[in-house]
């Protein structure tokens, strides 16, 4: 199972257009350099933010943990015996 293509190209758009056309739109002033660097730093952190998150979940490092009681009782529910050993 891999990572969808789909929800990567709308989110590095998202992110992509309000890095880009953002910084395009600020309004003239003293400080208009700061905003545009705050709206590209903002939209590129978001962006990588995300993405560590969404491919974390393609192999997670931590699984669940069952205890011996909670394995018993799904082994009993599907029908499946455990094998002692």
């Amino acid at each position: 199972m891999g990572a969808a293509i789909l929800p990567i190209l709308f989110f590095t758009s998202l992110w992509a257009a309000v890095g880009i056309a953002g910084p395009i739109f600020t309004p003239r002033g003293p400080n208009q350099k700061l905003i545009k660097c705050l709206l590209v730093l903002t939209a590129t952190c978001c962006w990588l933010f995300w993405l560590c998150c969404y491919l974390a979940q393609m192999n997670p490092f931590i699984g669940p943990k069952l205890t011996r009681s909670a394995i018993y009782i799904i082994s009993k529910s599907w029908n499946n015996p455990l094998k002692e050993g």
